[in-house]
Protein backbone atom coordinates (compact mmCIF):
# COMPACT_ATOMS: atom_id res chain seq x y z
CA UNK A 1 0.00 0.00 0.00
CA UNK A 2 1.37 3.40 -1.01
CA UNK A 3 2.49 5.65 1.80
CA UNK A 4 1.14 9.20 1.99
CA UNK A 5 3.95 11.71 1.64
CA UNK A 6 3.68 15.44 1.38
CA UNK A 7 4.21 16.25 -2.26
CA UNK A 8 6.30 19.26 -3.23
CA UNK A 9 4.10 22.31 -3.59
CA UNK A 10 2.94 22.49 -7.17
CA UNK A 11 0.80 25.30 -8.53
CA UNK A 12 -1.61 24.32 -11.26
CA UNK A 13 -3.20 27.25 -13.12
CA UNK A 14 -6.73 26.19 -13.84
CA UNK A 15 -7.91 25.45 -17.33
CA UNK A 16 -11.12 23.84 -18.47
CA UNK A 17 -10.88 20.58 -20.40
CA UNK A 18 -13.00 17.45 -20.68
CA UNK A 19 -11.14 14.44 -19.35
CA UNK A 20 -11.97 10.88 -20.22
CA UNK A 21 -11.35 8.46 -17.39
CA UNK A 22 -11.95 4.86 -16.48
CA UNK A 23 -15.08 4.21 -14.41
CA UNK A 24 -14.37 4.54 -10.72
CA UNK A 25 -15.74 6.06 -7.54
CA UNK A 26 -18.34 7.42 -7.15
CA UNK A 27 -19.87 5.83 -10.22
CA UNK A 28 -19.69 5.38 -13.95
CA UNK A 29 -22.78 5.77 -16.14
CA UNK A 30 -24.94 2.69 -16.31
CA UNK A 31 -26.39 1.09 -19.41
CA UNK A 32 -29.73 2.68 -20.31
CA UNK A 33 -32.72 1.26 -18.52
CA UNK A 34 -35.63 -0.02 -20.54
CA UNK A 35 -38.29 2.51 -21.44
CA UNK A 36 -37.98 6.21 -22.04
CA UNK A 37 -39.05 9.14 -19.91
CA UNK A 38 -42.39 10.57 -20.94
CA UNK A 39 -44.22 13.83 -20.40
CA UNK A 40 -45.15 15.28 -17.02
CA UNK A 41 -44.00 14.12 -13.59
CA UNK A 42 -46.70 16.06 -11.83
CA UNK A 43 -46.36 19.51 -10.35
CA UNK A 44 -42.98 19.61 -8.61
CA UNK A 45 -42.45 22.00 -5.74
CA UNK A 46 -39.43 24.26 -5.89
CA UNK A 47 -37.44 25.75 -3.05
CA UNK A 48 -34.91 28.10 -4.60
CA UNK A 49 -31.80 29.22 -2.73
CA UNK A 50 -32.12 32.65 -1.19
CA UNK A 51 -30.15 35.42 -2.78
CA UNK A 52 -26.70 35.54 -1.22
CA UNK A 53 -24.76 38.78 -1.66
CA UNK A 54 -21.73 38.23 -3.85
CA UNK A 55 -18.88 40.71 -3.73
CA UNK A 56 -18.59 42.82 -6.83
CA UNK A 57 -15.04 41.88 -7.75
CA UNK A 58 -14.89 40.32 -11.21
CA UNK A 59 -14.29 36.57 -11.28
CA UNK A 60 -10.63 35.77 -11.73
CA UNK A 61 -8.44 32.75 -12.11
CA UNK A 62 -8.10 30.08 -9.47
CA UNK A 63 -5.15 27.84 -8.88
CA UNK A 64 -5.19 24.39 -7.37
CA UNK A 65 -2.09 24.04 -5.20
CA UNK A 66 -1.11 20.47 -4.42
CA UNK A 67 -0.53 20.18 -0.67
CA UNK A 68 -0.35 16.41 -0.29
CA UNK A 69 -0.73 13.03 -1.91
CA UNK A 70 -2.89 10.25 -0.49
CA UNK A 71 -4.07 6.80 -1.62
CA UNK A 72 -7.48 7.34 -3.30
CA UNK A 73 -8.67 10.22 -1.11
CA UNK A 74 -12.45 10.48 -1.01
CA UNK A 75 -13.42 12.55 2.04
CA UNK A 76 -12.04 15.45 4.08
CA UNK A 77 -12.64 16.67 7.63
CA UNK A 78 -11.32 19.10 10.20
CA UNK A 79 -11.61 18.94 13.98
CA UNK A 80 -12.35 21.65 16.52
CA UNK A 81 -9.21 23.39 17.82
CA UNK A 82 -7.03 21.14 15.68
CA UNK A 83 -4.93 22.58 12.84
CA UNK A 84 -4.53 19.23 11.09
CA UNK A 85 -6.48 18.14 8.03
CA UNK A 86 -7.94 14.62 8.03
CA UNK A 87 -8.49 12.65 4.83
CA UNK A 88 -10.30 9.34 4.33
CA UNK A 89 -8.69 6.98 1.82
CA UNK A 90 -11.08 4.67 0.01
CA UNK A 91 -8.87 1.68 0.84
CA UNK A 92 -9.74 2.03 4.53
CA UNK A 93 -7.37 4.42 6.27
CA UNK A 94 -8.11 7.74 7.93
CA UNK A 95 -4.93 9.82 7.80
CA UNK A 96 -3.75 13.31 8.48
CA UNK A 97 -2.38 15.26 5.57
CA UNK A 98 1.15 14.93 7.00
CA UNK A 99 0.89 11.14 6.72
CA UNK A 100 -0.07 9.95 10.21
CA UNK A 101 -2.58 7.09 10.30
CA UNK A 102 -5.42 7.63 12.78
CA UNK A 103 -7.58 4.57 11.97
CA UNK A 104 -6.87 1.66 9.65
CA UNK A 105 -9.83 -0.39 8.40
CA UNK A 106 -8.03 -1.67 5.32
CA UNK A 107 -8.40 -5.26 6.50
CA UNK A 108 -12.16 -4.87 6.98
CA UNK A 109 -13.53 -2.81 4.11
CA UNK A 110 -14.84 -4.11 0.81
CA UNK A 111 -12.87 -2.95 -2.19
CA UNK A 112 -15.48 -2.65 -4.94
CA UNK A 113 -15.72 0.30 -7.28
CA UNK A 114 -18.08 2.31 -5.06
CA UNK A 115 -17.23 0.65 -1.76
CA UNK A 116 -14.63 1.12 0.97
CA UNK A 117 -14.12 3.94 3.43
CA UNK A 118 -16.41 6.67 2.09
CA UNK A 119 -17.01 9.37 4.72
CA UNK A 120 -15.61 11.02 7.83
CA UNK A 121 -16.93 13.60 10.29
CA UNK A 122 -15.90 14.90 13.69
CA UNK A 123 -18.41 15.66 16.43
CA UNK A 124 -18.71 19.44 16.97
CA UNK A 125 -17.01 18.98 20.35
CA UNK A 126 -14.04 17.27 18.69
CA UNK A 127 -14.28 14.40 21.16
CA UNK A 128 -15.61 11.74 18.76
CA UNK A 129 -15.07 10.86 15.14
CA UNK A 130 -17.32 8.94 12.76
CA UNK A 131 -16.56 6.91 9.66
CA UNK A 132 -18.91 5.62 6.97
CA UNK A 133 -17.60 2.42 5.36
CA UNK A 134 -18.67 -0.84 3.70
CA UNK A 135 -17.64 -4.16 5.18
CA UNK A 136 -16.38 -7.27 3.35
CA UNK A 137 -19.96 -8.27 2.56
CA UNK A 138 -20.65 -4.79 1.15
CA UNK A 139 -22.90 -3.54 3.95
CA UNK A 140 -22.73 0.01 5.29
CA UNK A 141 -21.56 0.90 8.79
CA UNK A 142 -21.40 4.22 10.58
CA UNK A 143 -18.87 3.71 13.37
CA UNK A 144 -17.78 5.96 16.24
CA UNK A 145 -14.47 6.32 18.08
CA UNK A 146 -13.52 8.52 20.99
CA UNK A 147 -10.62 10.69 19.88
CA UNK A 148 -8.28 12.80 22.00
CA UNK A 149 -6.21 14.11 19.12
CA UNK A 150 -3.69 11.30 19.40
CA UNK A 151 -5.47 7.99 19.74
CA UNK A 152 -8.86 6.64 18.63
CA UNK A 153 -10.46 4.33 21.21
CA UNK A 154 -13.82 2.89 22.26
CA UNK A 155 -14.98 1.77 18.83
CA UNK A 156 -18.71 1.13 18.45
CA UNK A 157 -21.15 0.82 15.56
CA UNK A 158 -23.78 3.55 15.54
CA UNK A 159 -25.86 2.06 12.74
CA UNK A 160 -25.66 -0.57 10.01
CA UNK A 161 -27.51 -0.87 6.70
CA UNK A 162 -27.62 -4.02 4.57
CA UNK A 163 -26.88 -3.25 0.92
CA UNK A 164 -28.70 -5.34 -1.72
CA UNK A 165 -26.19 -4.40 -4.46
CA UNK A 166 -22.60 -3.20 -4.56
CA UNK A 167 -23.19 0.31 -5.89
CA UNK A 168 -24.97 3.49 -4.77
CA UNK A 169 -23.68 3.49 -1.21
CA UNK A 170 -23.69 7.26 -0.71
CA UNK A 171 -21.25 7.62 2.17
CA UNK A 172 -21.22 11.30 3.09
CA UNK A 173 -21.23 12.20 6.78
CA UNK A 174 -21.54 15.73 8.15
CA UNK A 175 -22.73 17.46 11.28
CA UNK A 176 -25.26 20.13 10.51
CA UNK A 177 -25.47 23.56 12.17
CA UNK A 178 -28.01 21.99 14.57
CA UNK A 179 -25.33 19.62 15.90
CA UNK A 180 -26.94 16.47 14.50
CA UNK A 181 -25.22 13.93 12.27
CA UNK A 182 -26.49 13.70 8.68
CA UNK A 183 -25.85 10.46 6.76
CA UNK A 184 -26.26 9.86 3.01
CA UNK A 185 -27.39 6.48 1.70
CA UNK A 186 -27.97 5.60 -1.94
CA UNK A 187 -30.97 3.69 -3.24
CA UNK A 188 -29.34 0.27 -2.76
CA UNK A 189 -27.89 -0.02 -6.23
CA UNK A 190 -28.36 -1.88 -9.47
CA UNK A 191 -30.04 0.34 -12.10
CA UNK A 192 -33.31 2.25 -12.01
CA UNK A 193 -33.94 1.54 -8.31
CA UNK A 194 -35.53 -1.90 -8.87
CA UNK A 195 -36.66 -2.16 -5.24
CA UNK A 196 -38.30 1.28 -5.25
CA UNK A 197 -36.26 2.36 -2.25
CA UNK A 198 -36.03 6.04 -3.15
CA UNK A 199 -39.77 6.58 -2.59
CA UNK A 200 -40.17 4.03 0.22
CA UNK A 201 -40.20 5.67 3.66
CA UNK A 202 -39.89 2.22 5.24
CA UNK A 203 -36.18 1.99 4.38
CA UNK A 204 -33.11 4.16 4.91
CA UNK A 205 -31.96 3.51 1.34
CA UNK A 206 -32.22 6.50 -0.99
CA UNK A 207 -32.31 8.91 1.93
CA UNK A 208 -30.44 11.41 4.04
CA UNK A 209 -30.75 10.51 7.72
CA UNK A 210 -30.51 12.84 10.72
CA UNK A 211 -29.59 11.46 14.15
CA UNK A 212 -27.89 12.29 17.43
CA UNK A 213 -25.12 9.65 17.47
CA UNK A 214 -24.49 10.03 21.18
CA UNK A 215 -27.09 7.48 22.24
CA UNK A 216 -27.59 3.73 22.62
CA UNK A 217 -26.74 3.32 19.83
CA UNK A 218 -28.14 6.73 18.78
CA UNK A 219 -31.10 9.06 19.37
CA UNK A 220 -33.70 10.23 16.87
CA UNK A 221 -34.40 13.98 17.12
CA UNK A 222 -38.00 14.58 18.11
CA UNK A 223 -38.44 17.13 15.32
CA UNK A 224 -37.41 14.79 12.50
CA UNK A 225 -40.16 15.02 9.85
CA UNK A 226 -41.28 11.38 9.99
CA UNK A 227 -41.02 10.74 13.73
CA UNK A 228 -44.15 8.93 14.90
CA UNK A 229 -45.54 8.36 11.39
CA UNK A 230 -46.72 4.83 10.66
CA UNK A 231 -44.59 2.94 8.17
CA UNK A 232 -41.84 5.54 8.06
CA UNK A 233 -38.33 5.30 9.46
CA UNK A 234 -37.98 8.14 11.98
CA UNK A 235 -34.32 8.72 11.13
CA UNK A 236 -35.21 9.99 7.63
CA UNK A 237 -34.61 13.68 6.96
CA UNK A 238 -34.99 13.79 3.15
CA UNK A 239 -35.77 11.19 0.49
CA UNK A 240 -36.12 10.48 -3.22
CA UNK A 241 -32.35 10.30 -3.78
CA UNK A 242 -30.43 7.95 -6.05
CA UNK A 243 -26.80 8.22 -4.95
CA UNK A 244 -26.12 11.35 -2.88
CA UNK A 245 -22.36 10.87 -2.96
CA UNK A 246 -21.58 14.29 -1.47
CA UNK A 247 -23.62 16.93 0.36
CA UNK A 248 -22.49 20.05 2.23
CA UNK A 249 -23.81 22.72 4.56
CA UNK A 250 -23.32 26.44 3.97
CA UNK A 251 -21.37 27.77 6.98
CA UNK A 252 -23.23 31.08 6.86
CA UNK A 253 -26.85 30.15 6.10
CA UNK A 254 -27.13 26.47 7.07
CA UNK A 255 -28.42 25.64 3.58
CA UNK A 256 -27.91 22.05 2.45
CA UNK A 257 -26.55 21.30 -1.05
CA UNK A 258 -26.80 17.70 -2.33
CA UNK A 259 -25.05 16.25 -5.37
CA UNK A 260 -27.18 13.31 -6.56
CA UNK A 261 -25.52 11.10 -9.20
CA UNK A 262 -27.78 10.39 -12.17
CA UNK A 263 -28.89 7.23 -13.98
CA UNK A 264 -28.66 7.61 -17.76
CA UNK A 265 -29.47 11.18 -18.68
CA UNK A 266 -29.10 13.84 -15.96
CA UNK A 267 -26.84 14.80 -13.09
CA UNK A 268 -28.42 17.01 -10.43
CA UNK A 269 -27.73 19.22 -7.45
CA UNK A 270 -30.55 19.45 -4.92
CA UNK A 271 -31.07 22.14 -2.32
CA UNK A 272 -32.66 22.48 1.11
CA UNK A 273 -32.84 25.89 2.82
CA UNK A 274 -31.41 26.20 6.29
CA UNK A 275 -34.88 26.94 7.72
CA UNK A 276 -36.33 23.69 6.35
CA UNK A 277 -38.08 21.28 8.70
CA UNK A 278 -37.03 18.38 6.49
CA UNK A 279 -39.15 15.90 4.60
CA UNK A 280 -38.31 17.01 1.05
CA UNK A 281 -38.86 14.45 -1.71
CA UNK A 282 -36.28 14.96 -4.47
CA UNK A 283 -38.06 12.67 -6.87
CA UNK A 284 -35.99 9.55 -7.60
CA UNK A 285 -37.07 7.14 -9.13
CA UNK A 286 -40.12 9.00 -10.39
CA UNK A 287 -37.78 11.31 -12.20
CA UNK A 288 -34.12 11.86 -13.00
CA UNK A 289 -33.03 15.47 -12.73
CA UNK A 290 -36.18 17.43 -13.54
CA UNK A 291 -37.43 14.93 -16.16
CA UNK A 292 -39.77 11.94 -15.69
CA UNK A 293 -37.97 8.61 -15.36
CA UNK A 294 -39.63 5.64 -17.11
CA UNK A 295 -42.92 7.53 -17.19
CA UNK A 296 -42.86 8.26 -13.46
CA UNK A 297 -45.55 10.50 -11.96
CA UNK A 298 -45.33 12.44 -8.74
CA UNK A 299 -46.67 15.43 -6.86
CA UNK A 300 -44.99 17.69 -4.35
CA UNK A 301 -41.51 16.90 -5.60
CA UNK A 302 -38.69 19.34 -4.89
CA UNK A 303 -36.95 20.50 -8.07
CA UNK A 304 -33.18 20.31 -8.45
CA UNK A 305 -31.46 23.68 -8.62
CA UNK A 306 -28.77 22.49 -11.05
CA UNK A 307 -28.98 19.83 -13.76
CA UNK A 308 -26.59 18.93 -16.56
CA UNK A 309 -26.57 16.11 -19.14
CA UNK A 310 -24.83 12.88 -18.29
CA UNK A 311 -22.44 11.70 -21.00
CA UNK A 312 -22.03 15.06 -22.71
CA UNK A 313 -18.37 16.05 -22.71
CA UNK A 314 -17.53 12.97 -20.66
CA UNK A 315 -19.82 13.86 -17.74
CA UNK A 316 -20.58 10.93 -15.44
CA UNK A 317 -20.96 11.83 -11.74
CA UNK A 318 -21.70 15.13 -10.04
CA UNK A 319 -19.52 16.07 -7.05
CA UNK A 320 -21.11 18.62 -4.73
CA UNK A 321 -18.82 21.15 -3.10
CA UNK A 322 -19.28 24.08 -0.76
CA UNK A 323 -20.52 27.63 -0.83
CA UNK A 324 -17.30 29.57 -0.38
CA UNK A 325 -17.24 31.53 2.89
CA UNK A 326 -13.53 32.21 3.15
CA UNK A 327 -11.82 35.60 2.92
CA UNK A 328 -8.84 34.99 0.64
CA UNK A 329 -10.78 34.93 -2.67
CA UNK A 330 -13.26 37.83 -2.42
CA UNK A 331 -14.96 37.31 -5.79
CA UNK A 332 -15.68 33.65 -4.95
CA UNK A 333 -17.51 34.42 -1.71
CA UNK A 334 -21.16 33.34 -1.88
CA UNK A 335 -20.58 31.02 -4.84
CA UNK A 336 -21.25 27.28 -4.76
CA UNK A 337 -18.50 25.02 -6.17
CA UNK A 338 -19.25 21.69 -7.80
CA UNK A 339 -17.67 19.45 -10.40
CA UNK A 340 -17.84 16.19 -12.34
CA UNK A 341 -15.74 13.12 -11.61
CA UNK A 342 -15.10 11.96 -15.19
CA UNK A 343 -15.12 15.25 -17.10
CA UNK A 344 -12.97 16.88 -14.45
CA UNK A 345 -14.36 20.40 -14.68
CA UNK A 346 -15.07 22.55 -11.62
CA UNK A 347 -17.72 25.29 -11.75
CA UNK A 348 -18.80 28.10 -9.44
CA UNK A 349 -22.40 29.28 -9.28
CA UNK A 350 -23.86 32.17 -7.32
CA UNK A 351 -25.80 30.60 -4.46
CA UNK A 352 -28.88 32.68 -5.28
CA UNK A 353 -28.68 31.85 -9.00
CA UNK A 354 -27.19 28.35 -9.09
CA UNK A 355 -27.97 27.67 -12.75
CA UNK A 356 -25.69 30.56 -13.74
CA UNK A 357 -22.30 28.88 -13.36
CA UNK A 358 -18.82 29.75 -14.59
CA UNK A 359 -15.94 27.40 -15.29
CA UNK A 360 -13.15 27.84 -12.76
CA UNK A 361 -10.84 24.87 -13.18
CA UNK A 362 -10.07 21.23 -13.75
CA UNK A 363 -9.31 18.37 -11.35
CA UNK A 364 -8.77 14.95 -12.85
CA UNK A 365 -10.95 12.33 -11.15
CA UNK A 366 -12.41 14.85 -8.72
CA UNK A 367 -13.75 12.80 -5.80
CA UNK A 368 -14.68 15.38 -3.17
CA UNK A 369 -14.23 18.88 -1.82
CA UNK A 370 -13.13 19.91 1.67
CA UNK A 371 -13.61 22.98 3.81
CA UNK A 372 -11.18 24.21 6.46
CA UNK A 373 -12.30 25.92 9.66
CA UNK A 374 -11.61 29.33 8.11
CA UNK A 375 -13.84 28.60 5.12
CA UNK A 376 -11.02 28.03 2.63
CA UNK A 377 -11.62 25.13 0.26
CA UNK A 378 -9.80 22.02 -0.93
CA UNK A 379 -10.34 19.55 -3.76
CA UNK A 380 -9.50 15.84 -3.73
CA UNK A 381 -8.56 13.68 -6.70
CA UNK A 382 -8.99 9.91 -6.64
CA UNK A 383 -5.60 9.79 -8.38
CA UNK A 384 -4.03 10.94 -5.09
CA UNK A 385 -3.49 14.72 -4.99
CA UNK A 386 -5.09 16.94 -2.38
CA UNK A 387 -5.35 20.52 -3.62
CA UNK A 388 -5.90 23.78 -1.82
CA UNK A 389 -8.03 26.17 -3.89
CA UNK A 390 -6.45 29.62 -4.09
CA UNK A 391 -6.66 32.85 -6.05
CA UNK A 392 -4.17 33.40 -8.82
CA UNK A 393 -1.52 35.95 -7.88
Amino acid sequence: MRSALLAPLAVVVVTVTALACAPSTPEAPETPASGTPSASAGAPSSTAPAETPVRSERPGKLVFTEVGTMDKPVAFAVRKDDERVYVAEQGGRLRTLDGATVIDLSGEVSTGNEQGLLGVAFHPSGRWLYLDWTDREGHTHVTEWAFDGNKATGRRDVLRQNQPFANHNGGQLAFGPDGYLYIALGDGGSGGDPQGNGQDLGTWLGKILRIDPRGTPYKVPEDNPFTGKDGAKPEIWAYGLRNPWRFTFDKETGDLWIGDVGQNAWEEVDFQPGASKGGENYGWNLREGDKPFNGGQGKGLTDPVITYPLGEGGNCSVIAGFVYRGEKIPWLRGRFLYGDFCAGWVKAAQAGEPRDAIDVGTVEQLSSFGQAADGELYALSLQGPVYKIEAAS
